[in-house]
């Protein structure tokens, strides 16, 4: 089937009781045993499986072309079951422009308890082979990064990976499975914040952890760890999740057109310092986006002439742009990110994140222009 079809049908069955189109809500915490001592569904109890979560996890596998999917609270709590699943003074090779939640993970969470690792810049393969160290079990990929938007070559880490005895994770959060397959281009686990756009409407938390089949050692770890603590979704955001997902590939093929419009303002307009988007050609790896992306989906960044001060007068001119965190949702949401990361950051003080929407683009065009003017 083709991805369109996967999202409309993968985990969805009519209801075998009432014959529901919609799958119920399975709330239950506790599952009946039959006389034999078995499972009718196979659920034991909910932080072990649950049929919503169930049914979402086979979703997300069909949709990464997989075998095997693991649901979590957050995308954090996915990235958090992978860095547990590691052995003491495991070393770990990090961007140094990953999402800020996993590097915090990284630096001030596992760091304290022994967790080694090396923060480069991953557009350059040769800054990564330096990194590796025979202590190294995971390279840590996030492409397109975020704030920054910059592309890595998956393919080329993930032999790199592959040559010391590494894993190679790919957060696939702003990319999604419509615009980019890390698992067909070598890595090993792909990571996904289904808060974003995998649930599409900025009303649900959750993350993923995708792998070719459940017999992968750390898919196979990070499981036992979620299973142990406990870091489940619930069912009803599992259900928001499944019901967002059926949209997912006309959602972001939209939003990307969406943004290649904007990107295209933004880049000749004089208020503009520069745009951080792989779509266009100015952009340092536009080739390589170009090879493992089918489209450079809908999130960049720019930067205001004018400094700190001049990007948050932008942004509190806008009418139609949320000033807001997060990303993926219908309507479009834009931050000041150095002023949510704080003193870390890598992101330029007069730099704009942008999540581009479902509105027109007409109107996105012309409330940017209003308030950069």
């Amino acid at each position: 089937m083709r991805l369109e079809t996967i999202a409309v049908h993968a985990g969805h069955a009519p209801d075998d009781s009432t014959g529901s189109v919609t799958p119920p809500i399975y709330p239950s915490t506790t599952f009946e045993r039959n006389p034999d001592l078995s499972y009718r569904g196979g659920h034991l109890y909910s932080r072990y499986s649950n049929p919503n979560r169930a049914s979402l996890e086979a979703c997300l596998a069909q949709l990464e072309g997989a075998g095997a999917a693991a649901c979590f609270s957050s995308g954090s709590a996915a990235t958090t079951a992978v860095l547990q699943s590691l052995e003491p003074n495991a070393h770990v090779v990090i961007p140094e422009d990953a999402y800020y939640g996993t590097l915090k993970l990284v630096r001030d969470i596992f760091g304290p308890w022994g967790l080694r690792f090396s923060a480069v810049d991953m557009t350059s393969v040769a800054n990564v082979e330096r990194a590796i160290t025979d202590r190294t079990r995971i390279v840590w990929v996030e492409t397109p990064s975020n704030p920054l938007v910059r592309v890595v070559d998956i393919a080329a880490i993930a032999r790199l990976a592959k040559q010391a005895g590494a894993w190679a994770v790919v957060d696939n959060t702003w990319a999604t499975p419509v615009l980019q397959r890390p698992l067909a281009l070598g890595a090993d686990i792909v990571m996904h914040s289904t808060t974003k756009y995998l649930g599409g409407h900025s009303d649900v938390l959750g993350g993923a952890l995708v792998a070719h089949d459940e017999s992968h050692a750390l898919f196979t770890k990070a499981r036992a760890v979620q299973q142990a603590g406990g870091a489940v979704p619930s069912p009803f955001e599992c259900w928001l999740t499944l019901r967002g997902i059926r949209t997912l590939p006309w959602r972001v093929r939209a939003q990307t057109d969406n943004a290649r419009r904007v990107a295209d303002f933004l880049e000749s307009h004089k208020r503009v310092e520069a745009v951080h988007y792989p779509g266009l050609r100015s952009h340092p790896a536009y080739d390589v986006a170009n090879r493992q992306m089918s489209a450079p989906g809908a999130m960049l960044a720019f930067q205001v002439r004018g400094g700190r001060d001049a990007a948050i007068v932008c942004t509190n001119r806008l009418k139609i742009f949320t000033r807001a965190t997060s990303l993926g949702g219908t309507e479009s949401l834009i931050e000041h990110r150095q002023s949510v990361e704080g003193p870390d950051t890598r992101a330029p003080e007069n730099l704009l994140r942008v999540s581009v929407g479902l509105e027109h683009p007409d109107d996105l065009v012309e409330d940017l222009d209003q308030a950069l003017r």
